[in-house]
């Protein structure tokens, strides 16, 4: 199938040229790859994940804890 798209972004036609020069594929593989993606039909073999299975896993410790308020206080002779 062939399509004529007309007003295309700048900053669309930019990220677009940019892609192709980068992987060294066409315009064309570029815009139709992106129309795909962008319609949920990009490549199977993308791999996402949502980080649902350590959401709320956080362990309280001491030691890290510590740790982290050692990096949130200032060295006042530092800013001087």
């Amino acid at each position: 199938m062939q399509y004529t798209i007309r007003g295309i972004p700048s900053a669309v036609d930019e990220a677009i040229r940019e892609r192709a020069r980068a992987e060294g594929k066409s315009i064309n593989d570029i815009a139709v790859a992106a129309l795909a993606d962008g319609l949920g039909l990009g490549a199977e073999d993308v791999l996402r994940r949502d980080l649902s299975d350590v959401a709320g896993t956080w362990v309280e410790e001491a030691a890290v804890d510590a740790a982290i308020a050692a990096q949130d206080r200032i060295d006042e002779s530092a800013w001087k």
